[in-house]
């Protein structure tokens, strides 16, 4: 492969998702009166609660951290607490630009710094997801199951219909979600090919594996499970303390937020940066499904999201210095 192709498929992996996300942030809002948004920003919500979620979203990423660590200790790779939690807050960070990059990022991170083997640390972070997505398949089967009811009673009280909900969708709508599943599915597919290319030799595949494996050899895995959890409720929390924000979501309750928060999990797995465009598709949608106005649903979603972005890219500039103070192992 040339150079120049090479050159062209970095600068592609950075501007597809950018624009991607773009387009469809400037579909949802090409008609909005941004009159309204700045109402809503300087008095039309209490920012009180915006800052009240903010540590949570803070927590999340430190018990990732310390959960981290705890996988890699069985096989003898000692990373320091504050490597660990630095080398998460910049993961994030660089994702904002490249989505999917932090993950190999971090373990090159702590490479540099505690001289931690690549390889188990890419193991450790492919047994990390496969964790977060078990613990949101459960309580997703569960919250669901749980909200039949609701979404019969609603559609009873409005004598709106599913399909006739459905059919609110315009015809960009639907192009839209199409999109974003193929998306995904691109996403995963270039995941896997550079997983493939990334353990070609059978030293990268015994040290991948042992970091697959470090689950089964954790030493607590009470305190790993408590960090599992940890880490998701305080997701959680980060999210559903900012319905306190504006008055058309105050009264909802946690079990729209559960629905919400679940959704837009789901939805950040498509590749935009921080799931531009498509969490804000998805919970405008899921506060529309419960009687929220598009128009402030849309709201909601453009200036939590962005609040919760800037945190991510903050605590990534932080990460910066407080690595460069670091001294390697």
């Amino acid at each position: 492969m040339t150079e120049s192709v090479k050159s062209w498929r970095s600068i592609l992996k950075i501007l597809l998702p950018i624009v991607l996300g773009g387009a469809i942030l400037w579909w949802m809002y090409r008609g909005m009166d941004w009159t309204t948004l700045r109402t809503a920003i300087t008095s039309g919500m209490d920012w009180t609660w915006m800052w009240l979620s903010l540590p949570f979203g803070v927590l999340a990423q430190v018990f990732r951290a310390i959960r981290w660590r705890q996988l890699l200790r069985p096989m003898g790779e000692h990373l320091r607490l504050h490597t660990s939690v630095n080398a998460i807050f910049l993961s994030y960070a660089s994702s904002l630009v490249v989505p999917r990059v932090g993950e190999v990022l971090r373990c090159g991170v702590v490479k540099r710094y505690d001289g931690v083997s690549f390889s188990r640390s890419v193991g450790t972070v492919v047994t990390e997801r496969v964790v977060d997505m078990a613990i949101i398949a459960a309580v997703s089967l569960v919250v669901f199951a749980m909200q039949i009811p609701v979404f019969m009673a609603f559609f009873e009280r409005t004598g709106v219909s599913l399909t006739g909900f459905l059919g609110q969708f315009t015809t960009t709508g639907w192009l839209v979600t199409t999109v974003c599943m193929l998306a995904l599915g691109g996403s995963l597919v270039f995941m896997l090919r550079r997983f493939q290319f990334m353990t070609r030799t059978r030293s990268v595949i015994q040290e991948l594996k042992q970091g697959l494996l470090s689950i089964t050899k954790l030493d607590g895995f009470g305190i790993f499970l408590f960090n599992s959890i940890a880490i998701w409720v305080c997701y959680f929390l980060h999210f559903y303390l900012t319905f306190f924000c504006f008055e058309s979501t105050a009264e909802l309750g946690v079990n729209v937020a559960v629905v919400a928060f679940i959704v837009g999990t789901f939805a950040v797995l498509v590749p935009t940066p921080n799931g531009a465009g498509p969490w804000h598709f998805a919970v405008k949608t899921v506060l529309m499904l419960y009687g929220i106005n598009g128009n402030e649903g849309a709201i909601f979603a453009l200036v939590v999201h962005t609040v919760q972005t800037l945190l991510v890219a903050v605590l990534g500039l932080y990460a910066v210095g407080a690595l460069s103070a670091t001294r390697a192992k």
